[in-house]
């Protein structure tokens, strides 16, 4: 692999800045939108029933470490899944398919943004470093999964339930059952609408060995499979509301999000997946800031402070 695109030289800069934007879009650094506003939701959460008020220094901590271990796990992603990549028509466009991004540009990225994450962590608490490999784990497990299990997408729960819990520990130093649960609610909601993603590879992932619910039980199984999820989803958000006792903001964002989650199933089925990218990334791109916005309304009509 040349080193070339590494050297300073004229233009040299513009060129890096180049590699920085591949690799933003290799990491697909705008879906940060899914998990990060929960980790909001649990962060703020915790400051309210610590102080009353936001411990900004903490959220923004928080921020970077959320961003740092989501676009490690993409980064990780990506590398270890290229050859996967490659065999698919529909990922065969990705950068480190096409040479858009070297494997060291990756590799680097990977390990930069690691290192941030676990910079951040330390900073926090020595308890949140100490946790930090719990929390990368899965992030690592996941691409693996897919070569192992037909359920990788509960994997993806997994890693994505961290957030939420972890961002409370941050804040408050201990640990919550409350955060606990709105982690299983992060986890099933990504993990439900990953097997919704999953069912446009279907078919080739059945003929390449990759596994999946969709690949193992078909289109129409994931999908039911995925409604189910969802049903629970939308519980383990109301016991959430329960035990943080939660206003009625909170009430009205959950009323909203069960409206996208029906709008989401019902504009996919096992005979017309076009409408795939609208579920996946508009609606649960919209549950997420919205459920974030009328959580954050709850708790300064509750009395949080700046």
């Amino acid at each position: 692999m040349s080193d070339a695109t590494f050297l300073p030289g004229p233009g040299g800069g513009a060129a890096e800045l180049g590699h920085v934007r591949a690799f933003l879009r290799l990491v697909v650094i705008e879906h940060s939108v899914f998990a990060l506003p929960f980790a909001y939701i649990a962060a703020l959460a915790a400051s309210f029933g610590a102080s009353g008020s936001v411990h900004w220094a903490d959220l923004a901590l928080v921020t970077v470490a959320m961003v740092a271990a989501r676009t490690f796990a993409m980064a990780a992603n990506r590398i270890i899944d290229r050859a996967i990549d490659a065999r698919n028509p529909r990922t065969a466009n990705r950068e480190l398919v096409t040479g858009a991004v070297s494997l060291r540009t990756a590799v680097v990225g990977s390990v930069v943004a690691l290192g941030a994450f676990l910079a951040a962590a330390a900073a926090l608490s020595w308890l949140c470093l100490a946790l930090a490999p719990i929390a990368v784990a899965p992030l690592v497990v996941y691409p693996y999964a897919k070569r192992f299990t037909d359920f990788p997408h509960a994997v993806l729960g997994i890693a994505q339930a961290v957030a939420p819990i972890g961002a409370w520990i941050a804040v408050s130093g201990h640990w919550s059952w409350a955060a606990f649960v709105l982690g299983l609610a992060v986890g099933s909601w990504i993990g439900g609408f990953d097997l919704i993603y999953a069912c446009q590879d279907a078919e080739i992932d059945r003929r390449i060995g990759v596994r999946s619910v969709p690949a193992r039980f078909g289109v129409r199984g994931a999908l039911i499979g995925s409604s189910v999820t969802h049903v629970v989803t939308f519980g383990l958000f109301v016991a959430y509301g329960v035990m943080v006792s939660a206003g009625a903001w909170w009430w009205a964002g959950l009323a909203i999000t069960a409206a996208v989650f029906c709008y989401e199933h019902a504009i996919v089925s096992p005979t017309d997946l076009s409408r795939v990218n609208r579920a996946f990334l508009t609606a649960n791109g919209f549950v997420g800031i919205a459920l974030f916005a009328f959580a954050l309304a709850d708790l300064l009509s509750r009395g949080l402070s700046g």
